[in-house]
């Protein structure tokens, strides 16, 4: 926009005088008001012409803004409790590295006390903010300059590669790469990255292909979530099989609930005894009619997850007398009975 500066000098006393005759508004006010009051008065055609390209430029600039932003988008699980945030800050992977190796090696006492806390100009955003934010890391359109799922409580991270999506570490080995690209104090920053990444491509923890995500015309709501058969312990995983006694077919996309088939689902549902919270995907098997079998996944919302929690702890209650206190309380002195005491 071009904008004119126009300067009035105006003796001290007419200004003062003319101040008192104003009511609730300043000389500078009332002069502007008479501007627009002339601009008014143009010709209609001119007046729409000007609005128009102003209208233009403004929203010119304000794109220009966005496309030069530079964030970083993280999932952030920690102490059993997890975060979506965006932070306004150029957080590549060798500089998120540095970060959390310098929070993980704090001493107890110190502040900050969570990971979040470490991340400067932070906004929360949605789970399907953070998903949306993830593809465009993966479009590399420059704004999003790293997507990041830390999990303090597992002890492993994900970030995204623009050339190869997801890729997952600990969180320990992503410390120590950073330790060794920082070590040399004269070291460029191209040698620096080289450093890193060479240590931590030996160190990338290899996954089978990841199932594929259903999703239908709706969530999960309360009427939906019931269980039956046993609860069984998969090492740190309770396993839950719900009971399918909803429309599938809406909440997941599916196509069983017909008689054109005779395809069913097995749905189990999992809460992690060492984060100490609902996991946050269920795990589909369509079992066809033909007897082939394929794998799929479901990503839950936070708000199906709360929803989860109570039937979970309701039938923990009813199948073993206990609640998921009782279970992770459990399962951590069997834990501590056969590593033993930490050193």
């Amino acid at each position: 926009m071009r904008d004119r500066e126009i300067t009035l000098w105006l003796d001290e006393r007419w200004y003062d005088a003319l101040s008192k005759q104003l009511k609730g508004e300043t000389l500078e006010e009332h002069l502007e008001n008479i501007l627009d009051e002339m601009c008014n008065q143009l010709p209609q055609r001119e007046y729409e012409r000007i609005s128009h390209e102003l209208w233009a430029e403004q929203q010119a600039e304000e794109e220009a803004r966005e496309a030069a932003r530079r964030f970083a988008v993280f999932h952030v699980t920690e102490n059993g409790s997890s975060d979506y945030i965006l932070a306004e800050e150029k957080l590549e992977l060798l500089s998120t590295a540095r970060r959390l190796r310098s929070y993980i090696r704090k001493p107890p006492d110190e502040a900050p006390h969570r990971f979040v806390e470490t991340l400067l100009h932070t906004q929360r955003i949605s789970q399907e903010e953070f998903n949306s934010y993830v593809s465009e890391r993966l479009d590399n359109t420059g704004r999003v300059v790293g997507a990041y799922d830390i999990d303090l409580d597992s002890g492993d991270m994900e970030a995204v590669s623009i050339m190869d999506g997801w890729k997952r570490f600990r969180i320990r080995d992503v410390s120590t790469a950073a330790y060794f690209a920082m070590k040399k104090g004269n070291a460029s920053s191209d040698e620096r990255w080289r450093i890193f990444l060479d240590r931590l491509e030996e160190r990338t923890l290899h996954q089978e292909p990841e199932s594929e995500y259903l999703s239908g015309n709706r969530r999960l709501c309360a009427e939906d979530i019931s269980f039956a058969e046993d609860i069984t312990q998969n090492d740190n995983l309770l396993e839950f099989y719900m009971e399918v006694s909803f429309n599938a077919d809406e909440v997941f996309g599916t196509d069983v609930c017909t008689s054109e088939n005779d395809d069913w689902l097995n749905i189990y549902a999992n809460y992690d005894l060492e984060a100490r919270r609902v996991c946050d995907t269920l795990e589909l098997y369509l079992q066809r009619g033909n007897g082939d079998e394929e794998a799929f996944k479901y990503r839950l919302s936070e708000a199906e997850c709360a929803l989860l929690l109570p039937k979970m702890e309701e039938y923990c209650h009813h199948h073993w007398g206990q609640g998921l206190a009782g279970c992770c309380a459990q399962y951590e002195a069997e834990k501590m009975q056969m590593n033993g005491p930490a050193l």
